[in-house]
């Protein structure tokens, strides 16, 4: 018998930690080679971990709820290999006196964590400060207090330690929260509390999910993060209807897959990325970062009505067909809940379809740390003046409006405005004669 150690996978670019949210077994269960153990979930999307080995499952070193970092043994597997069978299994000998006291240790640190609801604050704080916050019994209006250093004023690892060493020395009198600007001059803003809600007996009372709170924190920070203006133009897309209406039924017969809309505007967006590369761009401080990579956020609705941003990599590198099996593996995979971590990081520049929900034009948010965002707008049919060499005359055209929201920090209204307008002269070129 050996004994094998379950460690949480390395989950994509950026991700170091993830959160239990639900044993699927339980000590003495047993357990396959790649079955399922536990559901995990980052800051973007849930995920399963496998069993890399056939065997009992005898010890979990975690409950749910807890953050485990990437690395990290989760659980011990008891298996029938020898240490000599598998450079993969360790035999741990632990002499019951110390496991004992490990237990109790354990037993003391949940004794006296603080059961903190995050979700009563309007600031952002990671799952690693959380996690020192309930350890060293902090709670949340104390936590609020602490003077953050890292960006927007959030509260670093650092900050939190050090308040920790100097806890009791210092009685701050107001809670505030200095937010860096692009000229390195913080600007301090006063949190004024809460405005009550009223709540009758005839209210219904419903907590927010976890992936709502996250929203909830992620919208906030941008608005708070950057000056958002928005362009508005509106394209005549007659010619991508009837070609689509055309080669919509050949398109699925021979490539097995819908086409849609979408993947033909994330065309356009990418060739106009190409044409104005500093629009695919992040701030950092008073430094831009000018990406390499053109990579397209979707957002995707889910079935709870939650929002999901996967993003299509390199998407200047797919032709029509190539971008319309990524888009439709994409939605498929968010709508069933099967998204890897990875599939939601390193997104450069986002695009979002109100149009699916009726909406004429929307002005969303921008998803940080890009610096702008594109929705795109129902088509409809609309009475329009056509220019021909014989005069003009009132038509029917389909159309539909773009939106595009983008940081004024960094991006100036004539590139905001120009760039949106290629998107629409990329639209407004489509051969409808063109083949797929």
């Amino acid at each position: 018998m050996a004994r094998f150690e379950l460690k949480l996978p390395k989950m994509g670019e950026s991700v170091a930690e993830a959160t239990i949210t639900n044993w699927l077994k339980q000590v003495g269960d047993k357990i396959e080679a790649d079955e399922t153990v536990l559901e995990v979930a980052t800051d973007k999307v849930d995920t399963e971990v496998p069993s890399d080995v056939s065997g009992v499952l005898v010890e979990q070193l975690f409950a749910k709820d807890d953050i485990i970092q990437v690395g990290q043994t989760i659980a011990i597997i008891e298996t029938e290999q020898s240490n000599s069978d598998s450079e993969s299994v360790k035999e741990t000998v632990v002499p019951a006196e110390v496991t004992a006291i490990e237990k109790s240790i354990e037993a003391v640190k949940e004794t006296i964590a603080v059961a903190v609801n995050f979700s009563d604050s309007d600031k952002f704080f990671s799952p690693l400060v959380k996690n020192i916050a309930k350890e060293e019994g902090i709670a949340l209006a104390e936590l609020e207090t602490i003077a953050g250093s890292g960006k927007e004023g959030r509260v670093t690892k650092e900050d939190i330690l050090s308040y920790i060493k100097n806890r009791g020395t210092v009685a701050p009198s107001a809670v505030e929260v200095s937010i860096p600007i692009a000229q390195s001059q913080p600007t301090t803003y006063n949190l004024q509390p809460k405005t009550p809600v009223s709540v009758n007996g005839g209210d219904e009372i419903i907590e927010m999910d976890r992936m709502r709170k996250l929203i909830s924190g992620y919208m906030m920070n941008s608005l708070q993060t950057s000056a958002h203006v928005q362009s508005f133009i509106e394209v005549d897309v007659t010619n991508i209807v009837k070609w689509r209406d055309k080669v919509k039924t050949a398109f699925e017969k021979r490539e097995g897959e819908k086409l849609t809309y979408t993947p033909i505007f994330m065309e356009a967006v990418a060739k106009a990325l190409k044409d104005y590369p500093m629009m695919n761009i992040s701030v950092d401080g008073d430094r831009i970062i000018k990406k390499k990579n053109i990579n397209l956020g979707m957002a995707a609705a889910l079935p709870n009505g939650n929002l999901i941003v996967p993003v299509i990599k390199n998407a200047d590198q797919l032709n029509l067909v190539g971008m319309a099996k990524a888009v439709n593996d994409l939605g498929n995979r968010a709508r069933t809940g099967k998204l890897k971590p990875d599939d939601t990081q390193g997104g450069t520049y986002t695009v979002t379809n109100v149009g699916t929900f009726g909406s004429i034009f929307g002005t969303p948010i921008i998803n940080q740390p890009e610096v702008g965002i594109l929705a795109l707008g129902a088509i409809r049919k609309v009475p329009a003046v056509i220019e021909t060499p014989e005069g003009d005359f009132i038509g029917i055209r389909q159309k539909m409006f773009l939106t595009h929201s983008y940081d004024h920090r960094v991006v100036d209204g004539a590139l905001g405005g120009m760039f949106v307008k290629r998107v629409a002269e990329y639209l407004e070129a489509f051969d409808v004669d063109s083949d797929f």
